[in-house]
């Protein structure tokens, strides 16, 4: 395959950006789109100039390191993850358009880089239980429901990638607060931080920066590992049950 690329290169978050483009060949359809990224950079090495820098670390579709917004969509045309997209999702010929994640809360570092760390200070501000220390209690000793147990696995698989605040025309988070808030206070271990948590983590939310929501439905479209819209209606549930809590 030959393809033609246009990537969006920012020396530094302080620089202007402007898209550059770039002619790749012998490209295998079985290829991920990050080896094909590999092979545009070794072609730009031996060249002399500046490879093009990108987030990635797994691999596999587990971390959600590799945010790239290809063709306009969050992670490319298939709902995988950037690693798992593979190029016969593409054609020969074909100018494919490579940017980073396009959210005030998510600046620029360099090139496709941006600083998501917005995401670790949400999760830091309640994403956690509390345990006691000591020997671990039986698997059984406090019994989960069933449906309990796979609403809280469902969105225990958010893997905070940022698709869904790169897909969202207000850049919302709404959808990965709501996924970190919902997986832990629907289990009776989170029970003891279950008003804090949400509170804490929506005021976490707004301070970094993020839109609003308008339930626009494109964060869950995006979404590579199927976190379900109504999960931001769960989240305003437990919200509203928060503060009617805390006012009395």
């Amino acid at each position: 395959m030959k393809l033609t690329l246009r990537v969006w290169r920012q020396p530094h978050a302080e620089a202007p950006g402007a898209m550059a483009t770039y002619e790749v060949d012998g490209i295998s359809p079985n290829m991920s789109f990050l080896e094909m990224l590999d092979t545009l950079n070794e072609e730009l090495v031996l060249d002399g100039d500046e490879p093009v820098a990108f987030d990635h670390d797994c691999r596999e579709g587990i971390c959600g390191a590799c945010s790239l917004v290809i063709n306009g969509d969050a992670h490319g045309p298939e709902p995988t993850t950037t690693c798992q997209l593979h190029m016969r999702s593409f054609q020969d010929g074909q100018t494919i358009d490579v940017e980073p994640w396009r959210a005030a809360a998510f600046p620029v570092v360099k090139d496709l880089v941006v600083d998501r760390s917005a995401f670790d200070r949400i999760i830091q501000s309640g994403g956690y239980i509390s345990a006691p220390t000591g020997t671990a209690p039986d698997a059984h000793a406090t019994p989960v429901p069933k449906p309990d147990a796979d609403f809280a696995f469902e969105h225990a698989e958010c893997i905070g990638c940022g698709a869904c605040v790169a897909a969202c025309p207000n850049g919302s988070a709404m959808l990965f607060t709501s996924a970190k808030v919902n997986h832990l206070n629907v289990l009776p271990q989170g029970a003891p931080e279950r008003e804090t948590r949400v509170l804490d983590m929506v005021a976490a939310m707004d301070e970094e920066g993020f839109g609003g929501c308008t339930l626009a439905g494109e964060c869950a479209t995006a979404c590579p590992k199927g976190i379900p819209l109504p999960s931001i209606a769960a989240m305003n549930k437990e919200w509203l049950r928060a503060t009617r809590k805390v006012r009395r």
